[in-house]
């Protein structure tokens, strides 16, 4: 994985840090591309495996058709409200599917960490519930870009 800073180096995250963040916040926007070039941005809940990046989308989505015909993605979370909170991380690189699509909760141990990390998150769980409308995405980074603008006030 590549760090894509060239700028920003002395307010990007530390691993750890960009650990923290990932596994405390709860919506990402996703980038796709249309069949004609065009960007298509959506909101969706995530899991973050401290590599991977785990998303649980519609089957039936404009995202899964889009992805499906062209895997490259970005994704961005971030989080503040006034300029000295704002901090964030876009990844990017390609989607892949895993597991069964729509997922209903047949065995695959490649989804076990994911699937309990995202039902403890999201949901309150210990397992994930499944509804046969959604399957798994995954994005393990080829870049990542990241701010924290709090270190600002220490430069």
């Amino acid at each position: 994985m590549a760090v894509t800073q060239r700028r920003g180096r002395r307010i990007m995250m530390t691993p750890g840090e960009l650990d923290e963040f990932l596994a405390g916040q709860h919506t990402c926007r996703v980038a796709t591309v249309s069949a004609d070039g065009r960007p298509h941005v959506s909101a969706l809940w995530f899991a973050w495996d401290g590599s991977s990046l785990w998303l649980y989308s519609l089957t039936r989505s404009r995202r899964w058709t889009e992805l499906r015909a062209d895997p490259r993605i970005a994704v961005v979370i971030d989080d503040g409200e006034e300029y000295g909170e704002l901090r964030g991380v876009e990844l990017s690189g390609t989607a892949v599917f895993v597991g069964e699509a729509p997922r209903t909760g047949e065995p695959c141990p490649e989804l076990d960490v994911p699937e309990s990390l995202f039902a403890r998150k999201n949901f309150g769980l210990d397992e994930m519930p499944h509804d046969g409308r959604h399957a798994w995405l995954r994005l393990t980074p080829d870049a990542i870009a990241s701010w924290d603008f709090r270190k600002l006030s220490g430069l």
